[in-house]
């Protein structure tokens, strides 16, 4: 790991840019963390799910034997429950309600239909298996073009036909896309994946009739928004709701929406007064989960002969499935899309159209990188053809793309605010560790195994921590604003800090003490940071949109900077000095050669209060302050990554061989979480570019429902990554931080993409463009060039390189 700082900032031992190691990894290397698997209640009633087998049809009729019948819920049972629905007021949106259970038709395999409760999970699956259901077949819209030609029979009853929505932008396309002497057209499609957590949907509920109060632990990333749409849809004051999100094994999206089974679970402890839990199991998760990434996009880039991007002209598919999400809309995708397609780079025509497509599909939910990783994708691998077609080599032409530091601040044609960094000089670093020009030796002497050699390259932008301006422009129905921190002066001198996100990973229980300690130089291993619990902490929207560490941490900086003054006037009063000389560190309250802890100036506080002085702010050592950025349209991270292949003609396989990032996420708090971070999101992005698809066949049926079938990288095909730090601070943010969580997903498909088509463009065959590139796939375009291109038989090669 290397890091070239851009900031002033000293980093202070625990403080804002330590190497702190995690608090939370004691528990959870030692296997003490608390998952909602791990629970139990007296009298818990696990529940398992009858799921349609069906991807589209009405529901003729269900039986239910009378032996059982108490122990089975259908719809008609629910009668107090809503159906989920999540309006916006995006232009041409057809709003969809997702029942709980299904009623009157089905609209994907897998949709819930009844459920079971029994002692044991076993026996209420053995219940399911006594449930008849009659249907009656519908057309089936497996794809998006299916779906586009339908005149009846459509998804939802009252649309007028099967798009979510349609969303376009048109920006001095036609006047710039004119000038162009180069055109250049791709086609480029990202497949249906699934987030596969290591934990799948957790949700356990009772009833606490001390509190009087619906209590649901949850898996979840956003406790609060899930007690809203409890409230709201089992029709509950939200003061009889307390939702809490406990540890949880990964998230990436899939938790941040209010799920079907959540309802459900809710609903049996309100009606039956007692508690009862659901596990996801993973064949569940693959048949019912399968609700990301698949994007099908026509490219169509206008440049000069040097490749200079003059215009873009781009129509997006995007197969939203069949139900809208709550609160944040199938649009949330769309809208994502056509406004970060441009991403890092300076062209002023661009002209978009993105189509949302209802399809008998699991309903679209933002899974990380939101849209981003498919218009990366896009992008660079257009920029890579241009290039091509130009006579240049790829990255010549992306420096000359990129927006340039002199430039910045920036606002692009999409109409984002790009805060600052230098983004070429990110690429000429990964160019730098990659060394470009042994990798083109390398290539021009060829391998003696006879593999193929590729390099590739991309950068993004990571719009994070968007806020109101950004999702009003969404329509969603909950729009995120301030986000609030309580921070507690304990009469120990300890510290506890509140926070309505959640963290599922991210290690906020580290990064939000080091930001308190940097402020307040109280010892990070005293400060406790909760976390999860509505009824313990200040409202937050949550954990999503990389969006945590500036807005909730964003709000510990500014209550902890609030919460100074009353303890240096406290401090001040003990040490017989003006209150303004009073500095602390290391749990010490300092004022030239005087110093008392800031364990006795709690005590004062607390317990010995005939020593405060008579002036003493009576609000005590408590504090809740809200905070957003002063410009909330997102902080942009950004980074450039680059890999080197080889792939075996022979067999299709690809192997990466070296992998660098250079990113900059503002201000660093936490280094080791950074890296993290961005090893574990190209990981994921590893999976999407080589090996994550769930393929439907003609009727709606899933062709991977187990892990057998559904691929995912393992430690052997995640190679060593290599990363060095750039930091601009954010000129909007509290402390200059950027949020990064999502980054690392962004480019890998783009990236390696990009190596192996550079590969291919050796041996005279065909670009690769449509995720995962499997061994068929890549095989398959080998297969393609044209005869005079092929390499000589494997044995002949054999012999010239024994010669």
């Amino acid at each position: 790991m290397e890091h070239s700082d851009k900031s002033t900032r000293v980093a202070k031992p625990q403080g804002i840019g330590a190497r702190v190691p995690r608090k939370e990894d004691a528990r959870h290397l030692a296997g003490k963390g608390n998952f909602v698997g791990d629970m139990t209640m007296p009298g818990l009633s696990e529940v398992a799910f009858m799921r349609s087998p069906l991807a589209h049809a009405r529901i003729a009729g269900v039986r239910v034997p009378d032996a059982i019948a108490n122990r089975i819920v259908l719809r008609s049972t629910m009668v107090d429950a809503q159906d989920i629905v999540s309006p916006s007021t995006l232009p041409t949106y057809q709003t969809s309600a997702q029942p709980p259970l299904a009623h009157g038709k089905v609209r994907f395999v897998g949709e819930p239909v009844a459920l079971a409760f029994a002692p044991t999970r076993a026996e209420a699956e053995d219940l399911i298996e006594n449930i008849d259901v009659d249907y009656d077949e519908l057309p089936v819209y497996a794809d998006v073009w299916k779906s586009l030609e339908a005149t009846s029979d459509l998804l939802h009853e009252g649309w007028q036909h099967n798009r979510f929505v349609t969303l376009t932008a048109n920006r001095e396309f036609d006047e710039l896309s004119a000038r162009a002497e180069v055109v250049v057209k791709r086609t480029i499609e990202l497949s249906r994946q699934c987030m596969v957590p290591m934990e799948g949907k957790a949700v356990m509920a009772w009833w606490d009739h001390q509190a009087d109060q619906l209590v649901v632990y949850s898996a979840t990333q956003v406790p609060h928004l899930i007690r809203t749409g409890l409230s709201q849809f089992l029709d509950l004051e939200e003061a009889r709701v307390r939702v809490i999100s406990p540890d949880v094994g990964g998230a990436f999206g899939y938790k941040c929406i209010l799920q079907q089974e959540e309802l459900c679970i809710a609903w049996l402890a309100k009606t039956y007064r007692r508690p009862f839990r659901y596990l996801e199991d993973r064949r569940e998760h693959l048949i019912a989960g399968a609700n990301s990434r698949q994007h099908h996009y026509e490219m169509t880039a206008y440049a000069d002969r040097q490749g200079k991007l003059l215009a873009l002209d781009a129509v997006i598919t995007i197969d939203g499935g069949a139900y809208s999400v709550w609160p944040f809309t199938v649009g949330l995708e769309p809208g994502q899309a056509v406004g970060n397609l441009p991403g890092p780079y300076a062209f002023r025509g661009y002209r978009c159209e993105t189509r949302c497509v209802g399809t008998n599909k699991p309903g679209f939910v933002p899974y990380r990188g939101v849209a981003r990783t498919g218009v990366c994708f896009a992008i660079e691998l257009t920029l890579d053809a241009l290039a091509h077609a130009v006579g240049r080599e790829p990255w010549q032409v992306r420096l000359e793309n990129l927006v340039q530091p002199e430039q910045m601040p920036y606002v692009n044609v999409a109409n984002k605010h790009l805060d600052g960094g230098d983004y070429p000089a990110s690429l000429r670093r990964a160019l730098e560790m990659i060394d470009l020009n042994a990798v083109r030796i390398r290539q021009a002497l060829g391998e003696p195994d006879g593999r193929l050699i590729g390099l590739g390259t991309a950068t993004y932008t990571e719009q994070s921590a968007h806020g109101t301006s950004v999702f009003a422009t969404w329509g969603t129905p909950v729009i995120p604003g301030y986000d609030q921190a309580t921070v507690r002066v304990t009469p120990d001198g300890g510290l506890e800090v509140r926070v309505g996100v959640h963290s599922h990973g991210q290690g906020m229980e580290t990064t939000f003490a080091q930001i308190a300690n940097d402020v307040l130089g109280i010892d990070v291993a005293r400060i406790k940071v909760l976390h999860g619990d509505t009824g313990q902490t200040p409202f937050s929207t949550g954990t999503y949109a990389s969006r945590s560490l500036v807005m909730s941490g964003g709000a510990v900086a500014v209550a902890c900077k609030r919460l100074l003054p009353r303890l240096q006037h406290i401090a001040g009063h003990l040490l017989q000095v003006d209150p303004a000389t009073v500095a602390f560190a290391d749990g010490y309250a300092h004022a030239g050669e005087r110093s008392t802890t800031i364990a006795d100036v709690a005590n004062a506080w607390y317990l010995t209060p005939h020593r405060l002085p008579a002036d003493v702010d009576p609000g005590g050592l408590e504090i809740t302050m809200g905070y957003k950025p002063k410009v909330d349209t997102g902080a942009f991270t950004y980074a450039s990554q680059a890999a080197v292949v080889a792939i075996d003609p022979e067999t299709g396989a690809v192997e990466i061989l070296d992998y660098v990032v250079v990113e900059d996420c503002g201000t660093i708090v936490n280094p080791m979480v950074v890296e993290g971070q961005t090893i574990g999101g190209i990981a994921q992005g590893i999976g999407t570019a080589l090996y994550e698809e769930m393929p439907y066949d003609a009727s709606g049926q899933p062709l991977a429902s187990t892990l057998a079938d559904y691929m995912l990288p393992g430690a052997t095909e995640v190679p060593h990554i290599r990363i060095d730090h750039f930091e601009t601070p954010s000129p909007h943010t509290e402390f200059g931080a950027k949020g990064m969580g999502e980054g690392g997903a962004i480019a890998p498909p783009a990236v390696l993409f990009n190596a192996v088509n550079d590969a291919l463009r050796r041996i005279g065959a065909p670009e690769v463009a449509m995720t995962p590139l499997t061994p068929r796939r890549l095989l398959e375009a080998i297969e393609a060039r044209p005869s005079a291109s092929r390499p000589p038989p494997a044995d002949a090669r054999a012999d010239r390189s024994a010669a």
